[in-house]
């Protein structure tokens, strides 16, 4: 990953001070991170600008490492934080609520511990140098979703399959192991210890509580070896209710079960092989029992299916709607497509945002065909969640704790009624697949190259202003993007007559201020959270205030925002190339250089005070169109850590009025030349353009790339109609789990049985199949003796039809007949 961070690394070897303060003015960052408190700053930017206060290191915290599990139990040292060498005691409180003893090693650097959370994302924590008197130091902790971490901060359990089956037949009994790194838990004894999860109290309700709890351990004193064999004993009674949880390896020093101490954790799991006698004597049975008793929960708590989004079509869609969807990392097909839970699937993405009332989730799988996958044709389809996977803001409380809601709720009832007992249509019937026939796919916008502008409603056009411009906003969610283009570099290093982005800024509602630019020396991305630049070297996926943001391949950024609008920023050639995708409840809402949303393209290049210009408007009409879209000075969202962005953006004009671009009526070509263009560009007029004012074709090829990447997603993201699930006749089969249009089911028999209406249905046009599931009845089908009868498929089809309807008639006459008194 080519992400720059910020270089505090060489920054904080020096003490930058600011200037020289005036008497009485305070200029100490403590207590006042984040903030500019007169002559000097305490804000990220001062580093940058060579204003810090003096001591804006030691209040104003800098840790590594910076992230580890929401479980905890990982070691930080805080970077430059002055030891006072005092006799007092170092304390680490997390979120005003969650305090862990810290410690200062032999080079007087200070560490903290991080504790057991219930939540994701980042956690501000302050330190205390004198035993919990004051917490003048602050810093922000990254926790991150359990299945989120590198593997090689967990303990694994040996063969995790066995770990979760056992018990369960003949074979899988036996001893089990685990390993971990011993180089992360420095001791020369450790204590095993298992954790429980549960959440009590009614549901939905404000007593609705989730909690860890410490039940027993499995051994203590035993050397710090790396690896540990034991033969699994049914619990004690007392604990048995715990049917999930997690293993915790710590030091023989602590009192067992002692909270928020460093300590490797396993992976949370089905708890089968600490299950009492019952279930070992017989697991299928003791699995039915909770299978039944979850089914009988279930009906009796909210639907929450009904508020979840419809599914993408087809997998293309799925891929594509990056705001709305993303990859389960249980069934990923850029990673091998190993889909444990969905033989047969080659994908599976998750919806980002969990539901707004009751904080569930959709999944949507998919095979190598493209076409999605139903629980209603396999057990190996789709299924929603009511806890979703990734938890929900404001998380802690159930079912909205990342990872272990889903747990408790969706994959051990998955156990119980699929996997140790033949119960899964109990389990496939409270959560069915959701079909697309809702689906809308998102619309899309997009600016690369010169830079070259695709509205949501496809127009097409250029602006080579040099500037900081509003490349949307939306009142719908006050959501608002903002683009920085500069001019480029000829190949003698002369300034080109083209701009190009080179920083993109994004916030919506009141969550946390992302931008996206490109780093001096080498040109990498950078990505700053609240003008604080972030590292990836830990974390690909983070949870933020009113978004996630995800790194999943080199120079691109994916951010997912809580509307379910998504932007994707990458680096393309020597700049920046921008992608956004709107729901359709958008439309009408927005306005900016990339259009009004309304389907309509001749109003694309509507000017802030309402005026239109007309879709014939020449280049430089569209210029000046391009430059009334300038960022006012009191709403950028832009970060300004540098002289040069401070001079040339800040203190200047949001649109530069002396820079002069190459306009496209300026340009004459020889028929030679022309037919040069043409073959590099591959008649992409954008990619012409860019190669002749910046001179240098690697520019032309990029945006040549740019443009074909959003024309190819356009093409994935063109709405699809389905007709929805067909079901089989009942003693019967259906050949074809694909329902889009012009798709065509076929029904057969059973031994024994016939065929009563039309053998093949197709999906129409209009969303309706061309015929209903037929019947089988016992004896000959009647498709088939007619066809003797009478010869030729269409009289076939027509008698089919007419008994069909008649036998439904009938059917319906003695039903009514049978009601009455």
């Amino acid at each position: 990953m080519k992400l720059a961070l910020l270089p505090w690394s060489l920054m904080l070897l020096v003490t930058i001070p600011g200037p020289r303060p005036t008497a009485g003015t305070p200029t100490s960052c403590s207590l006042h991170c984040g903030e500019q408190i007169g002559p000097c700053s305490c804000q990220p930017t001062c580093m940058g600008l060579h204003n810090c206060c003096e001591d804006f290191l030691n209040y104003c915290l800098e840790i590594s490492p910076s992230s580890g599990s929401m479980m905890g139990g990982k070691d930080f040292v805080v970077q430059h934080l002055e030891w006072p060498h005092s006799t007092d005691g170092v304390l680490c409180r997390f979120k005003e609520s969650v305090q862990t003893l810290g410690y200062v090693d032999s080079l007087n650097r200070v560490h903290c511990i991080s504790p057991l959370l219930y939540e994701s994302g980042h956690i501000p924590f302050t330190i205390s140098l004198d035993n919990g008197r004051s917490f003048p130091h602050a810093g922000t902790w990254l926790a991150a979703h359990p299945y989120k971490v590198s593997e090689s901060e967990k303990s694994q359990l040996v063969n995790e399959t066995h770990w979760q089956y056992y018990g369960t037949a003949a074979d899988t009994g036996g001893n089990l192991s685990l390993t971990w790194n011993t180089s992360l838990l420095p001791m020369l004894a450790v204590t095993i210890e298992l954790w429980g999860y549960e959440e009590t109290g009614k549901p939905y309700s404000e007593n609705w509580t989730a909690k860890w709890s410490y039940l027993y351990s499995l051994t203590r004193n035993t050397p710090n070896s790396g690896f540990f064999t034991f033969t699994p004993k049914p619990a004690s009674p007392e604990h048995q209710r715990w049917k999930v949880g997690a293993l915790r390896i710590s030091s023989s020093q602590n009192y067992e079960g002692q909270q928020d101490v460093l300590a490797l954790w396993t992976n949370d799991h089905a708890l089968a092989w600490h299950l009492g006698d019952d279930f070992r004597a017989d697991s299928v049975a003791w699995a039915r029992e909770q299978c039944l008793a979850w089914e009988a929960l279930e009906d009796q708590l909210p639907n929450f299916l009904t508020e979840l989004p419809d599914c993408p079509c087809t997998l293309a869609q799925a891929r594509a709607d990056s705001g709305r969807f993303f990859t389960d990392y249980g069934c990923d097909i850029e990673h091998g497509s190993v889909c444990t839970y969905h033989p047969g699937a080659v994908h599976c993405v998750r919806s980002v945002q969990a539901s707004p009332r009751y904080g569930s989730g959709q999944q949507c799988c998919y095979t190598a065909a493209g076409t999605q996958l139903l629980t209603s044709d396999s057990t190996s389809g789709s299924t929603p969640d009511r806890g979703h996977d990734w938890g929900a803001p404001p998380y802690r409380t159930p079912p909205r704790v990342p990872g272990m809601s889903h747990w408790l709720y969706d994959v051990m009832s998955f156990y119980y009624c699929c996997l140790w007992a033949p119960e899964c249509s109990r389990y496939m019937k409270r959560r069915p697949s959701s079909d697309c026939r809702n689906y809308r796919p998102p619309r899309l916008a997009s600016a690369f190259g010169d830079p070259h502008f695709v509205t949501f409603d496809g127009t097409s056009f250029s602006f080579s202003g040099s500037g900081e411009y509003v490349l949307l906003e939306a009142t719908l969610s006050d959501l608002r993007v903002q683009g920085r283009a500069q001019p480029g570099k000829m190949p003698n290093g002369t300034e080109a007559r083209g701009t190009g982005l080179t920083a993109v800024a994004v916030q919506e509602y009141n969550s946390d201020v992302l931008e996206v630019r490109l780093a001096d020396s080498p040109q990498v991305l950078q990505v700053l959270l609240n003008q604080k630049a972030l590292s990836f070297a830990e974390q690909n996926w983070m949870d933020l205030k009113g978004m996630f943001l995800s790194v999943t391949s080199e120079d691109k950024v994916s951010i997912m925002l809580s509307s379910g609008a998504g932007l994707e920023v990458g680096k393309q050639g020597p700049f920046l190339s921008v992608t956004i995708l709107l729901p359709e409840k958008f439309l009408t809402h927005t306005h900016g250089l990339l259009g009004t949303l309304n389907d309509n393209p001749k109003d694309d290049f509507t000017l802030p005070n309402g005026q239109v210009l007309p879709p014939t408007a020449s280049a430089q009409q569209v210029f000046q169109f391009g430059a009334n879209w300038t960022v006012p000075s009191s709403s950028s969202l832009f970060t300004y850590d540098s002289q040069f962005l401070v001079d040339k953006f800040l203190n200047q004009p949001k649109h530069d009025p002396n820079f002069k671009p190459l306009f496209p009526n300026e340009i004459t070509l020889s028929p030679s030349q022309a037919e040069e263009m043409d073959r590099l560009c591959e008649r992409d007029h954008f990619c012409t353009l860019d190669m002749i004012s910046t001179g240098d074709p690697s520019v032309g090829n990029a945006t040549r790339a740019a443009h074909q990447l959003h024309q190819q997603r356009l093409k994935s993201l063109q709405p699809v109609v389905s007709c929805g699930w067909l079901p089989p006749p009942s003693n019967g089969h259906k050949e074809g789990l694909k329902y889009l249009v012009g798709s065509t089911v076929r029904f057969s028999c059973k031994s024994g049985y016939g065929l009563v209406g039309s053998e093949t249905s197709t999906c129409r046009a209009d969303g309706t199949w061309s015929m209903p599931t037929p019947e089988c009845q016992p004896g000959r089908s009647y498709t088939v003796l007619l066809s003797i009868i009478f010869g030729g498929l269409g009289i076939v089809a027509l008698i089919s039809i007419i008994y069909m309807l008649l036998h439904r008639r009938r059917k319906s006459n003695m039903s009514m007949w049978s009601s009455q008194p």
